[in-house]
């Protein structure tokens, strides 16, 4: 069956499609009243250019697909200053921008979202301009030590003796949701509690409050945490060749019939997702011997096979490993710039 096109999505169907694989809606019902009487209401998805992107990143694009179909006018904000803030170094800065200004659209073509359809937004393009800065200040003067730490702790590296820049952190990102002019905000849940800050305290200064689109987060291949820039053998980077991808998913931790791994999450939230909207199958090849090859339809049924033990690890591990290295090639053909980029922008790592 063909899909609807964006005009012929109900107020209803507008809402569940930007409701599904999310955690929470900050609140279910503004947002309906939202689509009720907005056409083209403004969402807004960050991401500060901090460590490479990797494959979990694969998640948010396709909420920012569903917020397409739904009608949305979608801002991805590339916040620079916010990365400065998050302990990467001001000399690198500039570079790492340009490394997430380029992989980042081909991220979004990779599960063919027309990046025109979308704005690119640089941070201290908007964040350095006096009236921002003054209600930096303003902002400053409601919110406690205690809650901006409380607020940035999933998110921002304090460390042991925690800067005043983390700090500073969850105030610039509630106050993006203005200077964007963003009627909604698309975040992980590591970013919860500055969203919950952003509702609280804009109101203090004058400023309505957002909703807040929550998604989970994909979690590590090695177990123990969410996929990491940081942890080079939580994540398939986006630049990874064939081979790693191969030996990264041939590492991930996945016991047969326990379906707590880190590859489900991301065959649930992302494969699955991109497979059941172009009207496609899940194939996993097998030697006749083992049962032969096996098509999916749907996440529930792989599940199921998964915990019963009739779908092993290493034939997942194996079908899984191709399908991720098909959504990497268009990335692939770009990957000598963005080698050359990332050589400056991380040559202190």
């Amino acid at each position: 069956m063909a899909k609807k096109s964006e005009k012929e999505l109900s107020v209803e169907e507008k809402f569940e499609l930007i409701k599904r694989n999310t955690e929470e809606i900050i609140t279910e019902e503004e947002l309906k009243e939202l689509l009720r009487k907005k056409k083209n209401p403004v969402v807004y998805w960050g991401t500060a250019p901090t460590g490479r992107p990797h494959i979990g990143y694969l998640f948010p694009a396709l909420k920012i697909a569903d917020l397409l179909r739904a009608g949305f006018k979608v801002k991805i904000l590339l916040a620079d200053l916010h990365a400065a803030l998050d302990n990467v170094p001001w000399p690198v800065l500039e570079k790492r921008y340009e490394f997430y200004k380029e992989i980042i659209p081909l991220l979004l073509q990779a599960i063919d979202i027309d990046t025109k359809n979308l704005e690119f937004v640089k941070g201290s393009d908007f964040q350095l301009k006096e009236k921002y800065v003054y209600d930096i200040l303003r902002m400053s003067t409601l919110v406690s030590i205690h809650d901006a730490h409380k607020a940035s702790s999933e998110v921002v590296k304090h460390g042991e003796n925690p800067k005043i820049s983390g700090l500073i952190y969850p105030i610039m990102q509630a106050l993006d949701e203005v200077y964007l002019k963003a009627d909604a905000q698309l975040g992980g849940t590591d970013q919860r509690k500055i969203m919950v800050l952003a509702r609280e305290r804009l109101p203090q200064i004058g400023y309505k409050s957002r909703i807040e689109i929550i998604n989970p987060l994909i979690p590590s291949l090695i177990g123990g945490g969410k996929m990491s820039s940081s942890k080079e053998e939580s994540k398939i980077d986006l630049l990874d060749d064939e081979k790693m991808v191969e030996e990264k998913i041939n590492k991930a931790y996945c016991m047969e019939g326990d379906p707590d791994n880190g590859l489900l999450p991301f065959l649930k939230y992302v494969l699955m997702t991109i497979k059941q909207d172009k009207g496609e199958s899940f194939l996993v090849k097998r030697p006749e011997k083992f049962g032969g090859d096996v098509t999916y339809d749907s996440y529930e049924k792989l599940e199921k096979d998964f915990i019963a033990k009739k779908l092993h690890p290493q034939d997942l591990k194996k079908a899984l490993a191709e399908e991720i290295n098909k959504l990497l090639k268009i990335i692939r053909q770009h990957k000598e710039r963005l080698e050359s980029i990332s050589k400056e922008a991380y040559k202190n790592n």
